[in-house]
């Protein structure tokens, strides 16, 4: 288990992405990196002040061998499947999976025409200027044209309706902080939501 707030020392240079700018840089090896979020298939840490997010497959560049979760995937498709795949994905500021966090507003599986299935997805960022869209995007793709029988993806960031709390599941609001009514309203703000 890899546990958060723990300090290490890259042992090489190791790419990773600038959150939330979404610039992709090289952190040198020996760099002092505080381990902040390590969740799906990624690995949030700060340094100099600053966060990045580094992909699971440079987990050794954290000291680490990485999460096992790209386990064993059934043969026969499922549209719980595609929805599993989707918790995988996490905002690297918040420790919540996007399905969770309410990003997800819409995910279609259909019949391919060459045969298979292809997935639509309409999704959105907690923020319209987050630099982290193409790389979110990019998770959703990559980890649902894995699923057997999927044969095309194609995932939309949407902005209308903007995102809001609101959309959070009550377990996310209620891993966040967010104080909920007799209703399951949530009141108040959470500080790292924007």
């Amino acid at each position: 288990m890899i546990i958060t707030n723990q300090t290490v020392q890259l042992k090489r240079d190791c790419a990773a992405i600038v959150v939330p700018a979404g610039t992709p840089v090289v952190l040198a090896a020996g760099t002092t990196v505080r381990i902040t979020q390590a969740a799906g298939t990624s690995y949030t840490v700060s340094a100099n002040g600053m966060l990045y997010r580094i992909e699971e497959k440079d987990a050794d560049a954290l000291g680490l061998s990485g999460p096992a979760s790209e386990a064993h995937t059934p043969l026969e498709f499922s549209e719980k499947m595609v929805w599993d795949q989707l918790k995988t994905v996490y905002d690297p500021e918040i420790p919540v999976n996007i399905v969770d966090l309410g990003l997800i507003y819409s995910c279609e599986v259909a019949a391919d025409e060459q045969g298979g299935k292809k997935i639509d997805v309409a999704m959105s960022l907690t923020a319209p200027g987050c630099g982290m869209s193409d790389v979110l995007k990019a998770d959703v793709e990559r980890k649902l044209a894995r699923l057997p029988e999927v044969k095309a993806v194609r995932v939309e960031v949407v902005f209308d309706p903007p995102w809001s709390p609101a959309r959070m599941s009550e377990a996310a609001k209620l891993q966040l902080g967010f104080d909920l009514d007799y209703d399951g309203n949530s009141r108040g703000t959470f500080p790292i939501l924007r």
